[in-house]
């Protein structure tokens, strides 16, 4: 098992090797959607880094069990205290229940990870589901002394678990700064200090998700689901905690909190988070209203949109960049990330058209090397994909005749691409109905290119230039070499 993976940990600020707790196990759990809309870009990125995460240390040898939870209660409007519940509201506008909502936009959600080929974790526990969990982490906070209960509310007590302890470890801000920040907002009353934050709310009677309590009836802050969810699967202390940079503060701020809290030291032992999507460089998301969904990703239907992009183009796009630095979407940049996804998937086919020589002229046993490197260094992809091109340029030459490799390497070069570019970045050739017109297609350019080689051989000249004029027209470029013919669709 290859042990040389470093991994930025937010909550020290630097890479780190990363040697799980439990090895060869590894316990992973992401923040997922919450249910309440069609999903966006900016919940694609997310997915696809830890999706790779999950594919490279599958590959790696360890056992990973990765949870990634679903937000169906306790999300509310304005901030994680206050406000209507997101799923409550669009229920109560539509004439829905609850779940029917959470349903709906769940399968949507599904079938978008679906097209961008993103794995599904090996548990997936909703909020909803974890009540009881959820209510038993709260006693135990206020057992603790670090809670108290307001009007039917348990709120965290902030400034006393900070006397203790250091409330901004993951973070980095202090208690006074995020006092100053807090925005005054209603029911505040009820807190001690504005900077607490609910565990347990009590349900106004038009509130349409509430359970029983000790607390009377209530549901859950929105902070509990994944601090609570996390040590039911993965145990009191687990490998990986991961999300958006967004989730940073206050939510997995106060994640530390609460497990410490409760259990008097932390769960966590890396934390990771990807960096946002911008448009025009704002964050993209539903808040700030210029989020575009998935659908309209692959439908091509959004106004900011010049034409449709196949989910695999949106999962290179993504890849092109390091996890940890921000993407800014713009039609130029996707269709950059289009033209180059076809020029590689393009030199992966010449591989099956490629005839082996006695011997290599190029060195292709450095390249899985070279990955290997790149994926061990904090998941660079981008750096993956650079390696994985010049591969691409190294195939095309040997393809033109202006390099020969063994049947050693070129089997080598097949499983290197095989590996890195499907298994691990998760990139994936057309299927379906999609899959057999792209064979077909190759078929009749195949068969034409037969046709013209018999009249060349037959000395046909006519009927081979004609054949080759018509190929060219339609936007192919035709290479004879000594090996034969190859050929590519021109853009």
């Amino acid at each position: 098992m290859r042990n040389k993976l470093t991994i930025y940990n937010t909550r020290s600020r630097k890479k780190e090797l990363f040697i799980p707790l439990h090895a060869p196990h590894v316990g992973m759990y992401v923040c997922g959607p919450t249910v309440y809309g069609d999903a966006h870009l900016g919940h694609a990125r997310p997915a696809i880094t830890f999706d790779l995460l999950f594919r490279y240390l599958t590959h790696l040898g360890y056992k990973v069990r990765y949870v990634r939870n679903i937000t169906d209660v306790g999300h509310l409007e304005h901030d994680a205290d206050e406000g209507e519940d997101k799923i409550a509201k669009k229920a109560r506008l539509e004439q829905l229940e609850p779940m029917e909502v959470v349903q709906h936009y769940l399968i949507r959600y599904h079938q978008a990870m679906d097209a961008l080929n993103v794995l599904p974790p090996s548990i997936e526990p909703h909020a909803s589901g974890h009540i009881i969990e959820q209510i038993e982490l709260v006693k135990e906070i206020l057992d603790n002394g670090y809670a108290y209960v307001s009007n039917g509310s348990v709120y965290f007590d902030v400034p006393k678990y900070n006397k203790d302890h250091h409330y901004g470890i993951l973070s980095g801000r202090n208690l006074d700064e995020t006092i100053n920040t807090t925005r005054a907002l209603d029911g505040q009353e009820e807190k001690h200090n504005p900077v607490d934050f609910a565990l347990w709310k009590h349900a106004q009677p038009e509130h349409i998700m509430h359970w029983p309590s000790p607390w009377g009836e209530g549901f859950p802050g929105w902070h509990c689901e994944c601090t609570a969810m996390g040590r039911k699967y993965l145990g009191a202390r687990f490998d990986i905690h991961g999300g958006g940079m967004d989730l940073l503060f206050p939510h997995h701020e106060c994640e530390i909190a609460q497990a410490v809290a409760a259990q008097g030291d932390e769960m966590v032992h890396y934390w990771m988070h990807n960096n946002m999507i911008t448009i025009n460089g704002q964050k993209m998301g539903k808040s700030y209203h210029n989020f575009i969904n998935l659908d309209e990703f692959f439908n091509g239907t959004h106004p900011l949109l010049e034409q449709a992009y196949d989910p695999m183009t949106i999962r290179f796009f993504i890849l092109q960049a390091h996890y940890r630095s921000t993407v800014d979407f713009s039609n130029e940049a996707l269709q950059a990330a289009e033209k180059g996804l076809q020029r590689m998937t393009e030199a992966v086919d010449n591989l099956e058209r490629i005839i082996p020589s006695a011997a290599s002229s190029v060195d292709v046993k450095s390249l899985r090397e070279k990955c290997y490197e790149a994926m061990d260094d904090d998941l660079n992809s981008p750096i993956v994909i650079s390696h994985l091109f010049d591969g691409a340029r190294m195939i095309n030459n040997i393809a033109a005749g202006n390099a020969t490799i063994s049947q050693e390497d070129l089997d080598e070069l097949k499983g290197t691409y095989r590996l890195f570019l499907y298994d691990i970045l998760g990139l994936k050739k057309n299927t379906g109905s999609d899959e057999h017109r792209e064979t077909a297609y190759h078929k009749a350019v195949d068969l034409l290119l037969e046709l013209r080689m018999k009249a060349k051989n037959e000395k046909d000249w006519a009927t081979s230039d004609k054949i080759r004029n018509a190929l060219v027209e339609a936007g192919f470029e035709i290479k004879d070499t000594k090996d034969g013919v190859t050929w590519r669709l021109n853009q």
